[in-house]
């Protein structure tokens, strides 16, 4: 997984999220993304659970 993924962010017109964070929990890969311009952030983990479309 790269360090930048291209994703339209809620807040504002930005569409560049940056990857903060990682670490390995029981469920996968847990990956902290935040907004280049607002600083909006979510979780994503193993690609399967979403903090951003809860």
């Amino acid at each position: 997984m790269g360090l930048e993924l291209e994703r339209d962010c809620p807040k504002c017109d930005s569409s560049a999220f940056w990857r903060v964070a990682s670490t390995r929990v029981h469920l996968g890969e847990k990956v902290k993304w935040h907004c280049n311009e607002c600083d909006y952030g979510f979780v994503k983990i193993d690609g399967t659970v979403d903090t951003a479309s809860a």
